[in-house]
């Protein structure tokens, strides 16, 4: 018996060559695989409400790197981009973490409200720090005594000492510099105050001014679209496989075996060969989750390359339209495309902000490359997400998901449900709108562009730029 679920539906004409009927124990699988898929999905979806959002702790650095440049680099342009009185919003939130938060706070973050608040409210500072004292362990006790003792005259030896076992951020280095151990000019923060007024113009400025190109760049395409004046997309090509085998593609290799099996296998062993080899804690890190990201990948593109070999009919650019060439058209197109979904997609994130004030958590990683201070695991993190990620979720999402989506679905559709997919992949309630909406730009690239390049390089310069945005507000 085979159950004909692979042909398309009438009036819509292939894209690709049609695929063979599945046999039956082939849709059930692809049945089970689906069921399966969605359950595991819908659990991720759901736990990412208890997990914690980076958002706010974006926030909390912006606000610290705009207190720095405005203490140590008084200017105009400093307070254009620092804002009026950085400091006492810095410390309006933190008291609101330290004081009315859901959880403890952690011990660096009493730290810096202590730290801030002790020219201004000595007595309240003071309070902080006494009950800070009994929470640390003893080899951060010395930093707190001196504080409480009123040691200004602290050699910077001394100074380095008792902030060592705090690993502490540049915030907490300066604020300790200038109150234990002399002059500002001689502190971290004001050696370094130009690199500093460097990284806050980034941060501000440079997404302002893509928005604005980007809601410009929208304007244009509206109005080529009012005038019929838009290029008509090529023919949309793709692999030849039908939705059963699709289905087996991405629930049964990527999500079950890729997502959960194999983490299950290689995790433990691999958390415990990278420590005992590199001896540092974050290198294993970074490495951790760059080899558990490649080993991922690996079922799903051999399925896939098993399921194209010897297939008939190989179109011009391959089943997968890579079209590299021209580079400098693949990259035009992409940079073109990002600027377009910038608007949107700062839109979307905005509108959730308003209408669900605790979302839930983001992606773990950004918290690990938000905290990270090791160059080498944050390398790892680099080529996860800017090199490895956006090959291997392009080759599925657009490569094979699209094109296959449209022979059943029609281009509209096809990017719409991608897109919907695309961003559930993530497991992020919090992001599910905003990756959506990126999954349509990068379905609509696809579309306009006929290749699947322009998409990957779309990819990683959108998450090129998240990253450097982490890196810059980072410790």
């Amino acid at each position: 018996m085979r159950l004909r679920l692979n042909q398309p539906r009438p009036g819509l004409p292939p894209s690709t060559p049609a695929a063979a009927p599945a046999p039956s124990w082939k849709v059930l699988l692809a049945l089970l695989s689906l069921s399966l898929s969605a359950l595991l999905w819908f659990e991720g979806l759901a736990s990412s409400l208890t997990r914690p959002s980076v958002g706010g702790d974006l926030d909390l650095h912006q606000l610290e790197l705009a207190t720095l440049v405005a203490d140590v680099a008084p200017s105009r342009l400093t307070t254009l981009v620092a804002g009026e009185a950085p400091r006492a919003r810095l410390v309006e939130q933190l008291a609101l973490q330290v004081d009315e938060g859901d959880s403890p706070a952690p011990a660096l973050q009493r730290l810096k409200l202590a730290l801030l608040e002790r020219p201004s409210d000595p007595a309240r500072a003071e309070a902080r720090l006494r009950e800070l004292l009994p929470m640390v362990e003893a080899t951060r006790r010395p930093l707190l005594e001196a504080l409480l003792r009123g040691d200004d005259t602290l050699p910077p030896a001394n100074l380095k000492g008792v902030l060592e076992p705090w690993a502490a951020p540049l915030l907490v280095r300066q604020l300790s510099c200038e109150q234990l151990g002399g002059r500002q000019r001689q502190c971290p923060a004001y050696r370094g105050r130009q690199p500093l007024l460097l990284r806050l113009l980034a941060v501000t400025l440079m997404p302002a001014l893509l928005l604005v190109a980007g809601v410009l760049l929208l304007g244009r395409e509206f109005w080529l679209l009012a005038r019929g004046r838009l290029a008509s997309p090529p023919a949309l090509v793709g692999p030849p496989l039908g939705l059963v085998d699709t289905t087996l593609l991405i629930a049964g290799g990527f999500v079950l075996i890729g997502e959960v099996l194999l983490p299950q296998l290689l995790q433990r062993t691999l958390q415990t060969t990278l420590l005992s080899m590199t001896g540092s804690a974050a290198l294993a890190q970074g490495l951790e989750v760059l080899l558990l990201y490649l080993s991922l990948t690996v079922v799903p593109l051999l399925l896939l390359w098993r399921l194209l070999r010897g297939a008939d009919g190989v179109p011009a650019g391959g089943w997968l339209q890579w079209g590299w060439r021209p580079p400098a058209t693949a990259l035009r197109q992409a940079l073109q495309m990002l600027l377009l979904v910038l608007p949107v997609v700062a839109l979307g994130g905005w509108l959730v902000e308003i209408l669900w004030r605790d979302p839930g958590g983001s992606n773990p990683m950004l918290e690990l490359v938000l905290q990270g201070s090791d160059p080498w695991a944050l390398a790892c993190f680099a080529v996860t997400a800017v090199v490895v990620a956006p090959f291997f979720e392009e080759i599925l999402f657009r490569g094979v998901l699209l094109p296959v989506l449209g022979t059943w679905l029609g281009p509209t559709g096809a990017v719409l449900l991608s897109a919907a997919l695309f961003a559930a992949a993530h497991l992020s309630l919090a992001e599910w709108i905003p990756l959506f909406l990126l999954g349509i730009g990068l379905g609509v690239l696809r579309l306009r562009s006929g290749r699947l390049a322009s998409c990957v390089l779309l990819h990683a310069l959108w998450n090129a730029l998240t990253f450097s945005n982490l890196l810059l507000l980072g410790s």
